[in-house]
């Protein structure tokens, strides 16, 4: 009956039990909303929304009881082990519509709230929150940090509007967005025309060195294709160093993760003094991805505020 009353408005699947209706919760195209009677076979509805708020990969699914138990204990019952709503028996259409579609626009309303903590926040930080209400700072002995910035970009600024510069700008960070994010890289943060990535944390990660340096190859293979088919020309230069961090949210109203440590500065200073198009790494990193890449020893360079350090470009 409330499959017949939903079907015209919702893509509907049916349970004839409560293992089906897990089953179908954790399948690989989960339900947006869950309306669950009570009394079934087997596992009876309270048992089949237990087991769904125990796991992580369903238990931020709406459960809506609908049952003809409408004692005050019942209803408490339900909520307590996490229902969302509850609806007795007999009930009016009209109100089940109305109140599926309520819960409806409430995960809609949540996913859109999550895409954007992910976009200011990593994953592991936002799980972190969700689990205790909290993300404490941790530190991190080693990891990798990238800087990229645009080579020319004074120039550049002055050769279009300033809503087409912002355009462009976008349009490169986010590729390489999905190029950090395809190498396990996180993107902490841009400032103008500045990017600045890591690797090895939140999540830690023993092949940091080799992953950053491959999304920085990959990064610079995107602007070379980019370039072949715009009449404008973005190239960049980038600079990596490892070495530990600690990695935190900072503010209380308007979140924020960024990582705090001299190992920023250092790849900082790595990056001012690579040359256009050029990935300059640090010994550190050196020693951590050689063999995995083809490097070429620059020597000692005098950085600013650190003094002389050993760099290497990676060869393309």
């Amino acid at each position: 009956a409330i499959s017949g009353i939903l079907k015209g408005d919702y893509r509907v699947k049916a349970a004839r039990d409560g293992l089906k209706a897990l089953e179908i919760a954790r399948s690989d195209r989960p339900p947006d909303l869950i309306l669950l009677d009570v009394m079934m076979p087997g596992l009876d509805g309270y048992q089949v929304c237990q087991k769904l708020k125990g796991n992580n990969q369903t238990r931020d699914i709406p459960v809506i009881f609908l049952t003809a138990k409408s004692m005050a204990e019942d209803e408490t019952r339900g909520f307590e082990i996490g229902a969302t709503d509850y609806i007795t028996k007999p009930f009016n259409p009209e109100i089940v519509l109305a109140r599926v579609r309520t819960h409806l626009e409430l995960v809609s309303q949540r996913r859109q709230i999550e895409r954007l903590l992910e976009s200011t926040l990593p994953k592991k930080v936002i799980q972190d929150m969700k689990d205790t209400g909290e993300s404490k700072p941790e530190h991190f002995d080693c990891v990798s940090v990238l800087f990229s910035d645009m080579v020319g970009f004074s120039a550049l600024a002055t050769q279009m509007s300033a809503e087409q510069l912002i355009a462009e700008l976008s349009e490169i960070f986010a590729a390489f967005d999905e190029i950090a994010e395809a190498n396990s890289c996180e993107r902490i943060k841009t400032i103008g025309d500045a990017y600045l990535a890591v690797c090895g944390l939140p999540e830690r990660n023993p092949s940091h060195a080799q992953n950053i340096i491959t999304a920085a190859t990959e990064c610079l293979r995107y602007l070379e294709e980019r370039n072949s088919r715009c009449e404008r020309q973005w190239e960049a230069r980038i600079g990596i160093h490892s070495g530990p961090l600690v990695g935190g949210i900072v503010g209380s109203k308007k979140y924020l993760y960024d990582v705090f440590g001299d190992t920023v500065n250092v790849a900082s200073r790595v990056e001012t003094s690579s040359e256009t198009m050029r990935i300059s790494v640090s010994e550190t990193t050196y020693r951590l991805a050689e063999g995995f890449f083809v490097f070429v020893a620059r020597g000692a360079v005098d950085l600013k505020g650190i003094g002389p350090m050993n760099l290497y470009f990676v060869k393309p």
